[in-house]
């Protein structure tokens, strides 16, 4: 049998002048729907279990409220204590006089707010009266009764009628109370639900600001006031409740705004409406895991570009936080590990619209639920074409502004590389991971040196040629040829074409070798494994473009006398025989490094 909640049906009425007044009309509004078609469909859906379920056009707006109704307000108030409860209703459900409703639409033919009479609270003796007698109330009022009489006044509560109204709330109603004043700019304490003095001196100012008598107890007029104002900023954006039964996650999110894109393990995208805007954006987090996945989720999102390195960052034992704070948008994630799953939720939001990002946030983070036993899976959606190594899934790595290669020198992990790969960058990382700063630089000789952030030890480091080499003998180059794609060096052979450049120049030779843009910072080595210099960009005269397999190097006798000037030495090397080409590729590759540049 289908259960149902009724206001009591009993109306309240007072004898005065010959005219028949409704006193104190309040309306339980449940929430507000940007179209009559959905307005209409709630407004069902909250009939089928509760009575007197009316609807209303909410002044000139395109906006159309879902109200219970009428009633007194304190018989308004305590059905909404009793429909939370049983979770019938939602949280953010508040009293209202109706004075901003307008035509009805629900049900259809209805009498209109302004005429209503409210239903009485069954426990006033008022109502218990009236139900007695209900002939002898109808036979006191004159037969021109039915004359349209003008709207009554709003009751006004004593500061004493207000504190005992007040008394009625529960612990989530008193601290919504202290939420809306903190939003509105009043109250800057504890949301704990107890009124003491900060609060009164914040509900005294919320006065004060609008027009009312300050008493420092808002009166139950007052408190609709400055829900409805709280709850206001989120008309347009159609806060509902969302179910993703793949990710296992109910939540309330701006469905006016954004929608379900795709799944992409382990994000739920949900994008604009309008393809051509960035924002807002919702992601729903949902994999299987332990404290290990969900710390390793909170690494991996640094990398983003959804999460730029502004921003707060907290770790507690079994959750995080993360904000991202860019130029044009600010994302929020959070995440916990409960019961062998990793849950939660980012919420990315365009600047300059911070009092709605944090009231969509803060309906988001109360309305969270995680659907217990149900978790993404790994091979959830379908890849599409345009998949990229640049995204984790369907997010788009941050990457440097360039990226080129250096090798150790020496066993406390100093580096050395070209001058143009650190220029004007606000951070340089060894490996995308090892911050390093600028030591020295030498533009005309276009090196540059690098000191790490933390202690390091590499696993060898350059031992230089102190002979000249032969030309025409054969040179290998490890570099970071396709700036990290790859996630290891690249070892590019050649030969040593000339012991100068193309101009005659001393410190600079010549090689018979095909090296990108990336390869420039890395290291030449001879087939003993010792260091004949660093690749350098091409040094093509103005006006030339050389050939595809001419590079150039800065020697030995260059790179010595610059470390010399900073502080260094150069190893020397003492090998004499040729290596084995395992050998080679190893001590080649252990040495080089990836240098990135971050603006």
């Amino acid at each position: 049998m289908q259960v149902f909640i009724r206001i009591a049906a009993v109306a309240l009425f007072v004898v005065q002048a010959g005219a028949v007044v409704a006193q104190g009309t309040a309306w339980l509004q449940i929430e507000a729907q940007p179209s009559l078609e959905r307005a209409k469909d709630s407004a069902a859906r909250y009939a089928r279990r509760i009575e007197d379920v009316a609807g209303f056009r909410l002044g000139s707006t395109n906006w159309y409220a879902v109200v219970i109704g009428p009633a007194t307000a304190t018989g308004a108030a305590n059905l909404r204590s009793e429909l939370r409860g049983r979770g019938l209703i939602p949280g953010d459900s508040f009293v209202t006089d109706g004075g901003a409703f307008s035509a009805q639409f629900w049900p259809e033919g209805g009498t209109p707010a302004a005429e209503a009479a409210p239903a009485a609270d069954p426990e006033a003796p008022e109502a218990t009266a009236a139900a007695e007698a209900p002939e002898a109330a109808s036979e006191t009022a004159p037969e021109t009764a039915a004359a349209p009489t003008p709207d009554p006044e709003p009751v006004q509560e004593t500061p004493r009628e207000a504190r005992e109204s007040e008394s009625q709330l529960s612990e989530s109603d008193r601290k919504l109370l202290q939420v809306a004043l903190q939003w509105a700019g009043f109250y800057d304490a504890a949301i704990d639900g107890d009124f003491g003095r900060g609060t009164r001196s914040a509900m005294g100012e919320w006065q004060a600001a609008n027009g009312y008598d300050v008493t420092g107890i808002l009166t139950t007029r007052q408190r609709t006031a400055l829900l409805a104002a709280y709850n206001e900023i989120l008309a347009g954006l159609g806060m509902e409740e969302v179910r993703d039964d793949t990710a296992g996650i109910e939540i309330r999110m701006p469905t006016a705004l954004v929608g379900f894109d795709s799944y992409e393990p382990p994000f739920a995208h949900y994008g604009p409406h309008d393809g051509g805007t960035k924002f807002p954006k919702v992601l729903l987090i949902s994999q299987r895991g332990d404290t290990d996945t969900l710390f390793g989720l909170y690494d991996i999102m640094q990398t983003l570009e959804i999460v730029p390195e502004t921003g707060a960052r907290e770790k507690g034992r079994n959750s995080f936080v993360l904000v991202g704070e860019g130029t044009d948008f600010i994302s929020h994630t959070e995440a916990s590990v409960n019961d062998g799953a990793v849950k939660g939720f980012t919420l990315i939001w365009p600047t300059g619209d911070e009092k709605r990002r944090q009231r969509v946030l803060e309906e988001m983070r109360r309305s969270f639920t995680s659907i217990p036993g149900t978790v993404m899976g790994d091979l959830a959606g379908e890849p599409g074409e345009d998949q990229s190594v640049n995204l984790l899934a369907g997010l788009e790595i941050r990457m440097p502004e360039t990226s080129r290669s250096g090798f150790y020198i020496d066993p406390r992990g100093n580096v050395l590389t070209t001058s143009t790969a650190v220029g004007q960058c606000k951070r340089i990382t060894l490996n995308e991971e090892i911050e390093a700063e600028v030591t020295a630089v030498d533009d005309r000789l276009g090196l540059a040196l690098l000191k790490p952030k933390q202690a390091l030890a590499p696993r060898t480091w350059a031992r230089f040629q102190p002979r000249v080499p032969r030309l025409q003998s054969d040179v290998v180059l490890a570099g970071y040829s396709y700036e990290g794609i790859l996630g290891a060096p690249t070892l590019t052979f050649g030969t040593l074409a000339d012991l100068r450049g193309l101009q005659g120049e001393e410190e600079v030779k010549r090689l018979a070798l095909a090296a990108r843009a990336g390869d420039a910072g890395g290291p030449v080595l001879d087939e003993t494994g010792a260091v004949l210099g660093m690749l350098v960009p091409g040094r093509a005269p103005e006006g030339q473009a050389l050939p595809d397999d001419v590079s150039f190097l800065a020697d030995v006798d260059a790179i010595a006398g610059f470390l010399s000037a900073n502080g260094l030495s150069a190893a020397a090397s003492d090998a004499s025989s040729r290596l084995k080409a395992g050998v080679l590729s190893d001590i080649a590759t252990d040495m080089t490094v990836l240098v990135s540049c971050w603006q």
